[in-house]
């Protein structure tokens, strides 16, 4: 059966796009070089933990943001002989470097901190340590408004889990100045280091949630419950069809894909089957942007695989 080109997208309106998110990129990548710059000497002037902590995860923000840019550009690249379903998964294997590098981050502190309470130390220059977290907290501040802003316009899913990463710099920044607060005004020597071993932890957590984001997209997991089901209740609710089976999913990078078998009148003509895919799968895809819909049409009754995978009793309607 013929696949239908793809809904139209105007040369202008990818442009924009396209101009829009590499903006906000470039943004978050020139803020991030200026704070790694402002706290690489906060850390070494305070000998702060809780900045060193901070600066390991702006460090890692450079990486992050360079990392998801060339991910984002390779994975829009159009399919070619080689790779016929896109590029979609160079996402997921850049979210894997990324994991791998903040690992190595959140370790190196993990071991920093733990050394500085078995053989104590303290902090200095609480004040410019303080300062410093305060420009990064306004800085950040300023950079989600924009993030914000391309993302209303554009909807870009890069640009909302870099602005989700930077929502988390705001808590290590203010981490960091309670931590100099309570090491040097009132007296808490391990304060410091404490906070640090919670930005490490916390490091770990956000690098297990993206392991976790990257590997379920690599291992081409099912789309959540809530959305496969409204996928499934306005599949079954077309023209001609007599109810649906053997429904499949799965996301690569920006790109989601369904396929499934469905019912239809047996005695129907080739044209006019045609005629009514062309028109479901025109109608999926618009409901759901991005997703790229297959459908093989059965005789209605006619199960050509048994088992699990075809779900027939929960997804399909009595009849």
């Amino acid at each position: 059966m013929a696949r239908r080109p793809a809904l139209p997208v105007t040369d202008a309106r990818l442009e924009q796009h396209g101009s829009l998110t590499a903006r906000a990129a470039l943004a978050s990548v020139s803020m991030a070089l200026f704070l790694l710059a402002l706290k690489s000497y906060a850390a070494w002037a305070t000998g702060s933990v809780a900045m060193l902590g901070s600066l390991a995860d702006t460090a890692f923000d450079v990486c992050a943001s360079l990392i998801t840019l060339y991910g984002v550009r390779l994975a829009a690249q159009p399919a070619d002989r080689d790779h016929r379903f896109g590029h979609g998964k160079a996402e997921a294997l850049a979210a894997l470097v990324q994991v791998a590098l903040i690992a190595v981050s959140a370790t190196g502190i993990l071991w920093r901190a733990i050394d500085r309470l078995r053989h104590g130390g303290q902090t200095q220059g609480a004040e410019f340590g303080i300062g410093v977290s305060i420009i990064a907290i306004l800085c950040t501040f300023l950079l989600l408004a924009y993030q914000r802003r391309v993302i209303a316009r554009t909807g870009s899913v890069a640009i909302q889990a870099d602005n989700v990463h930077y929502q988390s710099d705001l808590l290590l920044n203010g981490s960091v100045i309670v931590a100099l607060l309570l090491d040097q005004f009132t007296g808490l020597r391990g304060a410091d280091p404490i906070f640090g071993i919670g930005i490490a932890l916390w490091l770990a957590w956000g690098a297990w949630t993206a392991s976790s984001h990257a590997i379920d997209q690599l291992m081409d997991r099912e789309w959540p419950e809530e959305k496969r089901q409204r996928f499934v209740d306005l599949a079954n609710a077309q023209p001609g069809f007599r109810g649906i089976h053997d429904l499949r999913t799965r996301t690569s990078g920006a790109h989601d894909f369904a396929q499934f078998h469905a019912w239809v009148d047996p005695r129907m003509t080739i044209a006019e089957a045609h005629e009514m895919v062309e028109a479901a799968e025109l109608a999926l895809e618009t409901a759901f942007p991005g997703t790229e819909v297959l459908i093989h049409l059965d005789p209605e009754g006619q199960i050509d695989r048994a088992g699990e995978a075809d779900e027939v009793l929960r997804e399909t309607p009595e009849t």
